[in-house]
C-alpha cells in the first residue's frame, strides 16, 4: 500500500495528523505484516481469554444476567439481519418498528420524554451527552463525579480534550457518594453515574436545583431501574447507560449497546437516529426516520454526532428482553440481584479482616476491603473458578486494598457459599 501511494513508511502516512493528537495514542502493537501473520497473532491473543468456565462476580459495567431464549430466537430471524438500513421505509418497516418500540421502552424505563434508537455503548453515549450539553449551554466547563467507571472516564476525557471542554472533578465522601455541596458555577453540565463505580446509589434528589441552568446528565445501570426510581424522576436532563444487562451476553466486553434519553426540547441536539410513527395518505400507520442529525445528512459543522449508526441488532435484543420479561419480571430480576448481593455482603463482613469501606446504599455491586493483598485474594478466587475484577480499577479511584464484587440473579446459594468459604481461606 505504501509503495502504491509513494510513501516510505507508515508514520509518513499519518504525518498530516497533528503531533498533539498522535502523541495521545499508542499503536495497537501489530506491525506491518501479512494477513496470515495478523490472523495468527490475533488467534494467539484470543487464546488468552478464559472462556465461560468461571462463575462470574464481575461487574464494572458489564454483568452476567440471564438471557431468555426468546431473545436469540427473534434476533436470528432473517428479516432483522437483512433489512438493517432504514433509509427506505417501505422495505424496512420491521426494523423501524423495532427501533420505535426500543425508544419507547427506554424513555419509559429512564423516566424521560424521548430516546434515540441507540448508540455504540454506554461510554460513548455519556461522552456524546457531554458534547450535547456543551452545544446547548456553551460554558466550556463540565463537572464530573470522580465515581465514574475508569474506562468510561477515559472515553469522556478523550472527547472533552478534542472539543476543548474543561472537566472539573467532583469528589466523593465517606459514604461513597458524590459531594454536591460545593459545585462550581458556570457549568454546561454535571455528570454523575448511579449506581457509581463503588456500586453506591447516588442521591440525586435536589441536585438539579443546585446546578441552575446546567444540564444534569445521569448514567444509569438500566436493570437497576426495575427497582430504583429513574433519573427522570429527579429532573435529569439526559439519561444514558450501558444496555448490555438488557438481554446481551457479556461477550468478552462487547458488542455493547448505548442508551440515550433526554427531554423533547433537546430533540434537535440529540445525537444518533430517532424513528417516528406516522400515517400515510390512506390513514395506515407506518414508521419513518423522524430525525437523523448526523454528518451524513447535514453540514459537518452542524452535525450532532459522528457516530454514524445505531447498534440496531443489540437494540432489538434489549427490546425483546424488556417486552418478554415485562415490568414485573424486570423488578423481579432487579430484586433478586439486590437481595443476593446484600446477603453476600453481610456474610463477607462477618469474615475477620474483611469490611465494606463505604456505608452508602448499593444495588447489586459493592466494594470489599481485604485483609491482605487484593491481588492474592483475587488469584485464590480465580483458582476456584470465581471471577472478580482487577483491584487496579479501584486503586485508580483512590481505593486501595479492595475488590469490587457484583451479584446477579444467576448466582446460586451454593455459589455464594463457595465464594464466602474461599474468602475465609484467602487472607
Amino acid at each position: 500500500m505504501l509503495a502504491a501511494v509513494g510513501l516510505p513508511s507508515l508514520d509518513s502516512l499519518f504525518e498530516d495528523v497533528p503531533e498533539a493528537v498522535r502523541a495521545r495514542f499508542r499503536p495497537l502493537g501489530i506491525s506491518s505484516c501479512s494477513e496470515m501473520e495478523v490472523a495468527a497473532r490475533l488467534a494467539e491473543l484470543a487464546r488468552a481469554n478464559r472462556g465461560a468456565t468461571g462463575v462470574s462476580f464481575l461487574g464494572g459495567g458489564i454483568y452476567d444476567h440471564y438471557i431468555p431464549s426468546v431473545v436469540s430466537h427473534v434476533l436470528s430471524r432473517s428479516e432483522f439481519s437483512t433489512a438493517y438500513t432504514p433509509y427506505q421505509p417501505e422495505v424496512s418497516q420491521g426494523t423501524l418498528t423495532a427501533m420505535f418500540e426500543f425508544q419507547t421502552l427506554i424513555a419509559e424505563l429512564t423516566g424521560m420524554e424521548i430516546a434515540n434508537a441507540s448508540m455504540y455503548d454506554g461510554a460513548t453515549a455519556l461522552a456524546e451527552a457531554a458534547l450535547m450539553a456543551e452545544r446547548i449551554r456553551r460554558r466550556g466547563r463540565i463537572a464530573v463525579a470522580r465515581t465514574l467507571f475508569p474506562h468510561v472516564r477515559r472515553v469522556l476525557d478523550t472527547y472533552a480534550w478534542g472539543a476543548g471542554v474543561t472537566l472539573v472533578e467532583i469528589p466523593h465522601d465517606a459514604s461513597g457518594r458524590c459531594r454536591f455541596d460545593d459545585l462550581p458555577d458556570d457549568l454546561s453540565a454535571l455528570i454523575v453515574q448511579t449506581p457509581n463505580a463503588f456500586g453506591v446509589i447516588e442521591r440525586l434528589e435536589g441536585v438539579k436545583d443546585r446546578i441552575g441552568e446546567a444540564l444534569l446528565v445521569a448514567s444509569a445501570y438500566p436493570l437497576s431501574l426495575g427497582l430504583l426510581k429513574p433519573p427522570g424522576a429527579f429532573d435529569a436532563d439526559v439519561v444514558v447507560g450501558e444496555g448490555q444487562s438488557l438481554g446481551l451476553p457479556m461477550g468478552f466486553g462487547g458488542p455493547l449497546l448505548g442508551l440515550f434519553a433526554t427531554r423533547k426540547a433537546y430533540l434537535r441536539q440529540l445525537p444518533g437516529r430517532v424513528a417516528g410513527r406516522t400515517v400515510d395518505v390512506e390513514g395506515t400507520v407506518g414508521y419513518v426516520m423522524a430525525a437523523q442529525t448526523r454528518e451524513q445528512h447535514i453540514r459537518r459543522a452542524r452535525a450532532t454526532s459522528n457516530i454514524c449508526t445505531n447498534s440496531a441488532l443489540c437494540a432489538l435484543a434489549a427490546t425483546v428482553y424488556l417486552a418478554s420479561v415485562g415490568g414485573r419480571g424486570l423488578r423481579n430480576v432487579a430484586l433478586q440481584s439486590f437481595e443476593k448481593a446484600h446477603d453476600l455482603a453481610a456474610r463477607i463482613e462477618r469474615i475477620e479482616g474483611y469490611e465494606l469501606p463505604f456505608e452508602g446504599p448499593f444495588f447489586n455491586e459493592f466494594v470489599v476491603r481485604t485483609p491482605g493483598d487484593p491481588s492474592t485474594v483475587r488469584a485464590r478466587l480465580d483458582e476456584e473458578g470465581l471471577l472478580v475484577g482487577p483491584p487496579e480499577d479501584l486503586a485508580s479511584l483512590g481505593v486501595e486494598r479492595a475488590l469490587r464484587i457484583a451479584v446477579t440473579e444467576r448466582r446460586t446459594e451454593a455459589e455464594l457459599d463457595r465464594f464466602v468459604d474461599v474468602l475465609g481461606d484467602a487472607k
